[in-house]
């Protein structure tokens, strides 16, 4: 296959090495001074990584371009990953759509620009649009999040799903469009609460990052809400939770905080997470976390009903 990443910056070189590490041919186009010699830095940096995996990116295989429509021009498949701005979109979907061969699948790494706007831009196969959102950093966490518009076909939601199951991620389709589509509204759910925690005072930052590494966090890891509250339930499952513990859980819901990001409380999110890190290796921290979750990764793929990347 050859795929065309365009737009290099931190998530397009995740997946341009993630497409190399699977023996794709990858034209990688950006614009910006200097791109070139960034992303092949950075596929470099990530090789180690992916060799853990057992996979070796090669970087033979990638070619550059300052121009997208270069790279789109005899894709099998585009993921676009520019800025998150409409008019920016508008230009750059406009272009991939005139030069992408007509079955070529337009993906966009979008996490706020829903993809019925995007394909307002693309005047000759709308249908071939859609948003494939992954969580950074792409050629580790297996998360790819679907969205088609509402041209979208169904030809296409079906082959960008073959694609990213081809690359070892865990494709989910989302089946409205929704601002931040599902992984980061969930994640702003518990944002929104650990921000408002703060600004009450009733933990400090390093308080709540030990409450969730050192505990939901660990099962969430594994299970998602819905199966992590039906093992709770015992032999009852999610019905004896939701008889039970439905009630103090809807008084919890009542309580919850609506914080504003006021400069108060922005300053005391940044000093919490300055003192939480205070004297630790930063680099350190970061390869030990890509580390831990690539072995996790590879535990979860062993079990029977944990891992895998069926959709």
């Amino acid at each position: 296959m050859r795929a065309a990443v365009v737009g290099t910056g931190v998530i397009g070189a995740s997946w341009a090495a993630l497409f190399l590490a699977h023996g794709h041919d990858v034209v990688a186009a950006d614009p910006a001074p200097g791109a070139e010699d960034a992303l092949r830095e950075a596929v470099a940096a990530h090789r180690p990584a992916l060799e853990r995996a057992g996979l070796a990116p090669d970087a033979a295989r990638l070619s550059f371009t300052d121009d997208p429509a270069e790279a789109a021009d005899g894709a099998d498949f585009v993921q676009e990953n520019g800025p998150e701005r409409p008019d920016l979109k508008d230009r750059l979907f406009a272009a991939l759509d005139e030069a992408a061969p007509p079955a070529t699948v337009l993906a966009s790494s979008s996490s706020g620009i829903t993809p019925s706007r995007i394909q307002r831009a693309c005047a000759r196969h709308p249908e071939r649009v859609l948003v494939g959102h992954p969580f950074n950093p792409p050629h580790l966490i297996p998360l790819v999040e679907v969205v088609p518009g509402a041209a979208t076909s169904e030809e296409a939601v079906r082959a960008a799903t073959e694609v990213y199951a081809s690359l070892g991620r865990r494709p989910v389709r989302v089946r409205r469009e929704l601002p931040g589509h599902l992984a980061n509204r969930l994640q702003a759910a518990l944002w929104r609460e650990a921000y408002h925690l703060v600004a009450t005072g009733a933990a400090t930052v390093a308080d709540l990052d030990a409450v969730i590494a050192h505990g939901p966090g660990l099962r969430w890891a594994l299970l998602g809400p819905f199966v992590n509250q039906h093992l709770s339930g015992g032999s009852g499952g999610i019905a004896h939770i939701l008889e039970h513990l439905g009630p103090p859980t809807e008084q919890i819901w009542d309580d919850l905080g609506d914080p504003r990001l006021n400069p108060g409380l922005v300053n005391a999110i940044v000093t919490g997470v300055a003192a939480e890190l205070d004297g630790v290796d930063m680099a350190a921290l970061v390869a030990e976390r890509d580390q831990l979750l690539q072995l996790l990764i590879a535990a979860k793929s062993a079990t029977t009903t944990l891992g895998g990347t069926t959709p």
